[in-house]
């Protein structure tokens, strides 16, 4: 028999979203490119989901569409729609319409049963360079060494890094809103918890190189002082 030429996997990614708001789609566009520079290893011709729930129902799909596509960015889906004259719009488009998962919660702590796994957290012992990406399935991540500028890790659950911090950290990838960063030197491009991220100009100053933790506060990303 001969082998099937396909094979269906689940896999976790993982992808900015845009919650666009009511403007004219040329400020909507610069807005982009205005991130989009500030952060171009992360952004440049990058696959992207954009929000519409903060739209009115008079929104012309086709001229935001257009706005966004002119960024270099890759639109893939569309979340956050509950208008159906907007829903067939974006359909016509040949985007699909996605439902964007939720923060998982953890009530009570319950200990693993023998038939269950216990996954260890991935240590990393050595320099994270430029252009490397780090991810830790279903676990925490420990960088004992520093992490340079264009280097990204990525972790299922929270993310410790105990170096300098200059690259892309990206806690809670599969959505879970209580992980958290900690970092003893935090200077990073980007940082994002559960999908919720900031850029390097949205850092606070006063913690620009110091010892920080970061979590989500009814969703929103804060930030405190580690020591």
């Amino acid at each position: 028999m001969s082998q099937t030429p396909i094979e269906l996997k689940g896999s976790n990614f993982t992808l900015s979203v845009i919650h666009v708001h009511d403007a004219q789609p040329e400020e909507i566009r610069r807005a982009i490119e205005e991130k989009v520079e500030q952060a171009s290893g992360f952004l440049k011709d990058a696959p992207v989901v954009i929000n519409v729930a903060g739209l009115s129902r008079d929104t012309h799909w086709e001229a935001l569409s257009q706005a966004v596509l002119a960024t270099g960015l890759h639109v893939i889906g569309v979340s956050g729609c509950r208008d159906t004259k907007l829903k067939q719009a974006i359909i016509r488009s040949g985007l699909p319409l996605l439902t964007e998962g939720k923060a998982l919660k953890r009530s009570v702590y319950e200990a693993p049963t023998p038939a269950q796994t216990v996954v260890k957290t991935r240590l990393i012992n050595t320099p994270v360079r430029s252009g490397q990406q780090i991810y830790a399935r279903n676990s925490d991540l420990i960088a004992t060494s520093n992490v340079s500028a264009g280097a990204e890790l990525i972790a299922d659950g929270n993310i410790h890094i105990y170096g300098m911090m200059r690259g892309r950290a990206v806690a809670g990838a599969s959505g879970d809103g209580e992980c958290q960063v900690f970092c003893i030197h935090f200077s990073p491009e980007l940082v994002s918890i559960a999908g919720q991220y900031w850029l390097s100009d949205q850092i606070p100053a006063e913690f620009s190189g110091k010892a920080a933790r970061l979590c989500l506060q009814e969703g929103t990303l804060t930030i405190h002082p580690l020591i």
